[in-house]
């Protein structure tokens, strides 16, 4: 169902799949979390901060607290010294990925010329096939 057939029919946006898709991916960092970890993964803590650049130690942790509770996100947790915390898509968050593709294709066909190099690894397939299809 599209945004169309909902017309009239409820008072918020949220109460529409469109609302719940954007609630769960709402907050500043969540969509860099989930491509970074559909790049990598499985990933740590440390490495998935250093990846995503300026954020807060507190500010990851929270955002991956929410994405696991929403499901999206597997946490796992070794018995060792120092701990160990590895994160992964779980398969709910790896069925997020075509909408973030989609964003990704979005981006690359209307982003200026000059922006078109930088690019990350999981667009480099939909980049190519946008190739194709602008050349044909």
């Amino acid at each position: 169902m599209g945004m169309k057939e909902y017309k009239g029919m409820v008072s918020k946006v949220i109460d529409t799949p469109f609302g719940y898709t954007l609630s769960l991916l709402s907050g500043k960092w969540k969509m860099v979390i989930l491509y970074l970890l559909s790049e990598e993964q499985p990933i740590r803590f440390n490495e998935l901060r250093r990846q995503v650049g300026n954020i807060t130690y507190k500010m990851l942790s929270d955002q991956l607290k929410e994405l696991e509770a929403d499901g999206l996100v597997i946490r796992n947790e070794y018995a060792q010294v120092p701990p160990k915390v590895e994160y992964s898509l779980s398969e709910r968050g790896e069925s997020l990925m075509p909408v973030l593709d989609a964003m990704c294709y979005w981006g690359f066909k209307n982003q200026p010329e000059n922006d078109k190099n930088k690019n990350t690894t999981r667009c480099q397939g939909l980049i190519s096939d946008a190739k194709k299809d602008i050349s044909s």
